[in-house]
């Protein structure tokens, strides 16, 4: 999954979407430990869309606390 797919969704679709992958990075892992694993790679994609997906929560997550001490330093600006 590219990150500008990821970044298309919205913060609960993304939770959704973290919570189903890591559950598929669990059920590779299981499948690499018992040798049926076919495609070894699945597990490295998994980890990065991971990665991505938290990347992207993250950014938002900045984002909203920047835009609320903005909003607090104009309040207190304007109350001086």
């Amino acid at each position: 999954m590219k990150i500008n797919e990821i970044r298309e969704h919205s913060t609960e679709e993304l939770q959704n979407l973290l919570e189903e992958s890591r559950r598929r990075l669990f059920d590779l892992r299981s499948q690499a430990v018992t040798e049926k694993l076919e495609n070894p790679s699945l597990l490295t994609k998994t980890r990065r869309d991971i990665a991505r997906i938290l990347t992207v929560l993250r950014e938002r997550q900045i984002k909203d606390i920047e835009s609320k001490m903005h909003h607090l330093e104009k309040e207190h600006a304007g109350s001086v």
